[in-house]
């Protein structure tokens, strides 16, 4: 049964899958636009976090006579560091008024995936973090290009290894096989080790900057999917991103994590990379995504993540995440569901679909559900008649229908405000969009 127009539904799961769940009166505000300029003012607001981003003191490095204590000492200030930063992101997401901001941030987090337990060292991670914000909605040749020289990602990829007389295939690989071109016959074993060549030499100072090292480069002639030259971290890029299938992979790979965990038809990735074009332009190819007839026919195909589950009830709910000590509590949730910013489980980000959907991640959700409704403010609910609260707690949630499934099981929680509200964010409107 739905209590909403058709395009107020397609609204709101617009606002969903841009952020981290939404709310009736987001959708109402929105409604009237249309959804070409909600689109058009995402793409256009501030890539800046809504909190001023942490700094770190310096991080002592040990000699290699020091001792147990002294060990001890800097890997607690290591990990007090990378929690900071994780508090900081996290109360971001809760606190901005750009949700798409965030939303794309953690987007290409998964997409360009570096973890903290390897990198360790959290400004790296910030900087990182930063790039994405900068660089998220232009040239996906300046991202990827960024990427290659990245400190965070030289890390977590051995490219700090990566030396003339010893290359280092890590990134070369992944960078083809998981960021730009996808699994399939476009490159070869030799493109790989060639691409390692070219990326040989770069070097992370104990201040994060990163620098070439002339003498570990490798200034030979190499060949990269056909082009030959003393190819370097540039010319590799470009080597990589003219291939056929890169255009091809950045849409797909963006429509599985905006759109739907189908794959989108042949003929929609043809609009998505003509949209994409020769100057590889992020916010056309999401702009014509997220404004395609097919993006609102996509309903129900997308199991939302723990993340996005979490931080959408929170903000929703009004929950009160004032300070570092409830973030802490939040990330205790989110670790017990397998989902916390910075950690991906490892290159290829984290799964998506009914992966999220086990049973012991349902018990979790519903005991932090249960939680957080207890700390929310539902005045929203307790104000508005019994026989109206399932369709209120729909509003508040930003869910224009429920199935009559659904509606009797809230029904029978209507007495009860808080019991109610944990119900409906466990319920399958709610964890599909």
């Amino acid at each position: 049964m739905s209590t909403h127009s058709a395009q107020w539904i397609t609204t709101a799961r617009l606002l969903r899958r841009t952020g981290f769940g939404t709310t009736g009166a987001a959708v109402d505000a929105s409604v009237p636009i249309g959804a070409a300029a909600t689109v058009a003012s995402m793409m256009s607001a501030p890539s800046t976090a809504p909190l001023p981003p942490p700094s770190f003191e310096p991080v002592a490095q040990l000699s290699k006579g020091a001792s147990k204590e002294e060990r001890h000492k800097r890997n607690e200030q290591l990990r007090a560091q990378l929690t900071e930063l994780t508090t900081w992101w996290l109360r971001s997401m809760i606190a901005t008024p750009h949700p798409f901001t965030e939303k794309l941030t953690f987007l290409w987090h998964n997409h360009f995936a570096t973890a903290a337990n390897k990198v360790r060292y959290a400004p790296l991670l910030l900087a990182q973090n930063q790039t994405f914000r900068r660089l998220g909605r232009g040239d996906f040749r300046a991202l990827a290009l960024a990427m290659l020289t990245d400190a965070a990602m030289l890390r977590w990829l051995d490219g700090e290894k990566n030396t003339a007389k010893a290359p280092n295939e890590n990134l070369s690989r992944e960078f083809m096989e998981l960021f730009t071109l996808g699994h399939g016959d476009d490159y070869t074993e030799t493109d790989v080790r060639e691409g390692a060549r070219a990326l040989t030499g770069w070097r992370i100072a104990p201040d994060g900057s990163v620098a070439m090292r002339a003498k570990l480069h490798d200034t030979g002639t190499k060949t990269v999917l056909g082009v030959t030259g003393n190819l370097d971290q540039v010319g590799f890029c470009d080597a990589v991103l003219a291939g056929p299938s890169s255009a091809r992979f950045v849409a797909t790979r963006m429509w599985g994590q905006l759109v739907s965990d189908q794959p989108p038809p042949s003929a929609v990735v043809d609009r998505l990379v003509a949209a994409y074009g020769p100057r590889r332009g992020l916010s056309a190819l999401l702009t014509t995504m997220l404004t395609a007839p097919e993006f609102a026919a996509a309903r129900a195909t997308t199991v939302i993540g723990p993340l996005e589950w979490v931080v959408g009830a929170v903000r929703a709910l009004h929950v009160p995440i004032d300070d570092v000590a409830a973030a802490k509590k939040i990330l205790v949730v989110l670790r017990a569901l397998g989902q916390i910013p910075l950690y991906p489980p490892n290159v290829s980000g984290w799964p998506n679909g009914h992966a999220w959907l086990s049973t012991a991640a349902a018990d979790t959700r519903m005991q932090a559900a249960v939680a957080f409704a207890d700390a929310a403010d539902l005045s929203a609910l307790s104000s508005t008649a019994q026989s109206q609260r399932v369709d209120a707690v729909g509003h508040l949630l930003g869910i224009g229908e429920w199935t009559t499934r659904s509606r009797s099981v809230l029904s029978g929680a209507a007495g009860n405000p808080q019991r109610l509200a944990a119900l409906a964010l466990n319920t399958p409107e709610y964890l599909t969009e």
